[in-house]
């Protein structure tokens, strides 16, 4: 596996980390490429990412914790929590619409894209407005809110980018069309709930690991977060089906479950798969052929190919 592996990301000029694991057992733990291309230091498997939007499944259980306190319920408006939105439909989107990008809102000044819960239309401010939601039930800013969550599962290598604390975060690079590595310089953070945490391979695992065993939700709340409410034709996975947060194959009954996440610079996959046991974080800090992300995510995609075999 080591040499199937090795071989895929020297045939795609990979920069970045890979974990896969079996059960109890690391089968591939490497980084390569750069984490500074300009002074040419190396990655190291330990190194700290931009995850994407694998941070919204993190959001999803931030808010489904509330959901098993009482504090929300999936049915509740947001106008309940932000009353300050001054629209119509604040009355009507409710937190399952924003879980499963299933609201329309495309802007606060806005009315909704299209009729409440007939389309999906894949939204970063969705889970924007999670965030401050959770920030109304507690009290207390996002950072302090996730750090604090992070800290109870002893996940010490993610952050909000508020808290990280001093911990560098690598360089992520964007190809040019002359095939030259540019530093990227979109703001990854928009949205922080929605893309903007930050971790690193063994972090993730652990994460799927405790997600997966119902060390985080309830064994209903997470049967919830892996019900499948809503469909897209996603640009790398084709027909896919979304949960709170996670989303699968379609047709596919639990064979992967997980998320890609891509900021500038920073395409990134994390997969459980359920039948095998087996875990796959992939994340890269060079994104090639963004004119085409079936390309951007080729090793992501062929990696995860190899890890439903096993």
């Amino acid at each position: 596996m080591e040499k199937i592996i090795d071989d895929v990301a020297l045939e795609n000029n990979f920069s970045g980390v890979i974990l896969l694991t079996k059960g109890n057992d690391t089968l591939y733990r490497k980084a390569g490429g750069f984490r500074d291309l300009e002074r040419q230091i190396d990655l190291k498997p330990n190194d700290h990412f931009y995850i994407g939007s694998i941070s919204k499944q993190i959001t999803a259980a931030l808010i489904l914790r509330e959901y098993e306190k009482g504090t929300v319920r999936l049915s509740d408006t947001i106008d309940a929590f932000l009353p300050e939105i001054n629209q119509p439909w604040a009355g009507e989107v409710t937190i399952h619409h924003l879980l499963t990008h299933t609201h329309g809102i495309t802007s606060l000044e806005e009315p909704l894209a299209f009729e409440l819960g007939s389309q999906f239309q894949y939204s970063q401010l969705g889970y924007g407005l999670l965030s401050q939601i959770l920030e109304k039930l507690h009290g207390q800013t996002f950072d302090k809110i996730s750090t604090s969550f992070f800290a109870e599962l002893g996940l010490n290598n993610t952050f909000h980018p508020n808290s990280k604390k001093g911990i560098s975060v690598v360089n992520g690079y964007e190809e040019n069309e002359n095939g030259e590595q540019e530093l990227a310089t979109g703001n990854p953070v928009k949205h922080i709930a929605a893309g903007g945490f930050i971790s690193n391979v063994d972090d993730l695992l652990r994460w799927n690991q405790l997600l997966h065993s119902g060390q985080i939700l309830q064994p209903k709340t997470l049967a919830l977060m892996k019900t499948r409410y809503s469909t897209r034709q996603h640009p790398i996975f084709g027909p896919i089906e979304y949960g709170y947060g996670l989303l699968f194959k379609e047709g596919e009954q639990n064979k992967q479950i997980g998320a890609f996440g891509y900021v500038p610079g920073f395409p990134t996959a994390n997969y459980y798969y359920p039948e095998n046991g087996v875990n796959l974080v992939v994340l890269v800090n060079v994104a090639r052929n963004l004119e085409d992300f079936r390309e951007t995510f080729r090793v992501h995609t062929e990696l995860m190919r190899l890890a439903s075999e096993l």
